[in-house]
């Protein structure tokens, strides 16, 4: 199949430009210790989650550094505690590319068929360059995996689907996402610097940050 042009991926290359800004930009709240591995979130975002510890990933499957960390995700949402609500959310940065590859997202995932095919994806876009930034590229490929092309093309066009994709962009806006793979706990804080250079540290730090975010509202439930 044809190479499409790939939009670039601006996780590396932003990555230090934004760590940088961020931190100069951000005061930590009071009390709080500096941390290398963290940043609070300004203004603190309330999360789609009542009653749980939201934690969110900031993706695109067209990012090849989120492909990398993949592996890491399913390992750690593998044994999610009850009280954690993991959300993944695909981000365009704009592009009408990505924004095909969200929409591409929510629609396998209105049928059913996310969990099976997501790695396949990533491999589908990075090892064998399919083009799967269209409408009719992402329905040819899933088509040849097995899926009914009738319920993927009204799911990929639906109103749910539009709903969820408009979501996610304004997430991506209250979380000034600037670049992927970010991942995110409970509105206010932000894993910043472990995530170019130590996949596995990166849920280190998360579980540090679900833990006091439970600690201080002890009425969330326990694992």
């Amino acid at each position: 199949m044809s190479h499409p042009t790939e939009p670039r991926d601006p996780s590396r290359r932003q990555f230090h430009r934004f760590l940088l800004a961020t931190l100069a930009a951000t005061t930590l709240p009071a009390g709080a210790a500096a941390s290398p591995d963290w940043l609070p979130i300004r203004p603190a975002q309330l999360g789609d989650s009542p009653g749980k510890i939201e934690v969110l990933e900031f993706f695109s499957w067209g990012c090849s550094h989120c492909r990398d960390f993949n592996p890491a995700v399913k390992r750690w949402e593998h044994n999610l505690p009850k009280d954690v609500a993991f959300k993944r959310v695909p981000v365009s940065f704009g592009r009408a590319a990505w924004s095909n590859l969200a929409r591409m997202f929510y629609a396998l995932e209105g049928i059913g068929e996310l969990r099976r095919l997501d790695d396949a994806v990533f491999a589908a876009i990075h090892d064998h360059r399919v083009n799967l930034y269209t409408e009719a590229g992402a329905l040819a490929w899933v088509r040849q995996q097995g899926v009914d092309a009738s319920r993927f093309s009204s799911a990929f066009n639906s109103f749910s689907t539009e709903t969820h994709v408009a979501r996610a962009e304004q997430l991506s806006r209250a979380y000034k996402v600037d670049s992927v793979p970010l991942i995110t706990v409970a509105g206010r804080f932000r894993v910043v610097n472990k995530a170019a250079h130590d996949q596995a540290g990166v849920f280190t730090v998360v579980d540090e940050l679900i833990a006091r975010v439970r600690k201080e509202q002890p009425s969330r439930g326990k694992r």
